[in-house]
């Protein structure tokens, strides 16, 4: 019993649900209604539990028309004993789904970090604002630690940001997802103080510049997208 209670701790870190699997679909122009109407169907028999689906529209940025799923949270102890989906999942999506779609599309896993984060990972919000940042070769660290500054000037202005980090998807980033609680209204420059004055309060006065000087040496690649909550699409 010793043993076991001693192994407890070691059990819960291996299980932290704080892996989210992201995936991007497009339907083809003439199908969208279809389109939704079978992916609808198959979240709401094949994507429930652990798996549940919630889906976005992608309303601007270089994938806007497209679709975003989210699946998850899950631990990578539950995404490796996930196992096969079963057939009759997988006739389903090549049946009824993927012929309405077009292009490749995209799959990623990303990794919840709490520490950088000013919002629980399940607090949701309707209407998002995605920042991608990829990180030049080996300052993926530095873009950690630029992040955790950043932080302070949220929380000054009550920002809702979640921070996910790439996990095994392509090139080393991280993104910040912006919870806009209150609609995008959130976005007027009006709507709480600048950016750059927050930056300088909690971080000393000329700091935002040194900020922008190690976004320039860090970031390789920076870009955004606005993004609506699907309900009908998604999991119930």
């Amino acid at each position: 019993m010793l043993v076991i209670w001693l192994l407890i701790p070691f059990i819960g870190i291996g299980q932290v649900k704080n892996v989210i699997n992201s995936t991007r679909v497009f339907a083809k122009p003439e199908k969208f209604g279809e389109f939704e109407k079978a992916l609808a169907a198959h979240a709401q028999k094949y994507h429930t539990g652990d798996w549940k689906w919630r889906v976005w529209s992608i309303e601007s940025g270089p994938d806007a028309g497209g679709y975003m799923i989210t699946e998850g949270p899950n631990s990578w102890d539950l995404i490796d004993g996930r196992g096969d989906l079963g057939a009759e999942h997988t006739a389903d999506w090549e049946k009824n789904v993927a012929p309405l779609t077009e292009g490749q599309g995209s799959q990623s896993y990303f990794e919840f970090n709490t520490e950088l984060s000013t919002v629980q990972l399940t607090d949701y919000a309707d209407k998002i604002l995605i920042n991608h940042m990829i990180a030049k070769p080996g300052k993926i660290g530095n873009l950690g630690d630029m992040i955790k500054k950043m932080k302070k000037a949220w929380q000054a202005g009550n920002e809702t940001v979640a921070v996910y980090r790439a996990a095994a998807s392509g090139e080393p980033a991280y993104i910040t997802v912006t919870r806009m609680k209150q609609g995008y209204k959130e976005m007027a420059e009006t709507f709480r103080k600048p950016l750059p004055e927050r930056y300088n309060t909690v971080n000393g006065e000329g700091s935002f510049d040194a900020f922008l000087k190690d976004y320039a040496d860090i970031v390789e690649k920076r870009w955004s997208e606005l993004l609506v909550y699907k309900p009908g699409l998604s999991s119930k």
